[in-house]
């Protein structure tokens, strides 16, 4: 099972969603991040924070929805711009969600401020990537509404 983290820059949130994702994942399910419009460059500050939790980042790189390697069998959104964007026809039926979180890089404050937004973002995602893979996966897979029910359940986690 594929999953694709979206957002428009992806640079920062899709970023630690794919890494957690597939630092927590069974085998069998991956995840890839891409955006809409990406920047092209991922971001310092959320590279430094998966390495400090010890979760690698080797290999990730900002990338266009328009070159993803494999076709995602679920897409989530973690921005409000991605959300309202169409993917691409090339993705299909392909089962959506949202779980939106604070872009923590436009942040301007103090480094503590700049700092615990970041965390507050990890947290957030982190918890929504836990119970999505504590969901009953196998039962899910063949009741796609169940599934997205789940899904658009646990965008509304905060950590």
């Amino acid at each position: 099972m594929n999953v694709l983290f979206l957002c428009t820059g992806n640079s920062c949130r899709s970023l630690i969603s794919e890494a957690v994702f597939n630092h927590l994942a069974p085998n069998g399910w991956h995840a890839i991040s891409a955006g809409s419009q990406p920047t092209g460059k991922l971001n310092d500050r959320a590279l430094a924070l998966l390495a400090s939790k010890g979760i690698s980042t080797e290999g990730y790189y900002s990338k266009s929805w328009d070159n993803l390697p494999v076709t995602p069998d679920i897409v989530v959104t973690v921005c409000a711009s991605a959300a309202g964007e169409t993917c691409p026809a090339y993705l299909g039926p392909v089962l959506r969600t949202h779980w939106g979180v604070e872009d923590p890089s436009h942040v301007v404050g103090t480094e503590e401020e700049i700092s615990a937004a970041f965390e507050k973002a990890y947290a957030i995602l982190r918890a929504r990537i836990e119970a999505f893979l504590a969901l009953p996966l196998d039962e899910l897979k063949g009741d796609r509404a169940k599934l997205k029910a789940e899904l658009d359940r646990i965008g509304h986690i905060e950590a």
